[in-house]
């Protein structure tokens, strides 16, 4: 049974940082495309970043703030958000694309407040 459950979420002030964490059971990180969704009340879920083999992709809108990685050992993928806006609070999901199947988290609240 595939299970992703993200921590790490919570209310920090505008310019402040937040590491989110993605535990993997059932799938490993290392072999399949990972990556972190968000949505905001009355906006639709949207990609933030994802990483595939050694290649990672940002939403334009957090470029150069946030880092996406894994964790071999730990089957584990982060989200560093550095700098954070207002704009950037969500409830923010993982997602796991295997070759069949997708998966998902049950989500971490980020509240960034101005």
């Amino acid at each position: 049974q595939v299970r992703l459950v993200e921590s790490g979420g919570g209310l920090v002030q505008a310019g402040g940082s937040l590491r989110l964490s993605c535990a993997a059971a059932g799938i490993f990180v290392v072999n399949n495309n990972m990556a972190w969704y968000r949505q905001a009340p009355g906006n639709q879920r949207e990609l933030v970043a994802s990483i595939f083999s050694t290649l990672a992709h940002y939403a334009d809108s957090v470029q150069g703030r946030f880092t996406i990685s894994r964790d071999y050992a730990k089957n584990t993928v982060y989200l560093q958000m550095d700098s954070l806006k207002p704009e950037d609070s969500a409830v923010y999901y993982c997602r796991a694309q295997t070759d069949r199947n997708e998966y998902w988290g049950q989500g971490t609240q980020v509240t960034v407040s101005s």
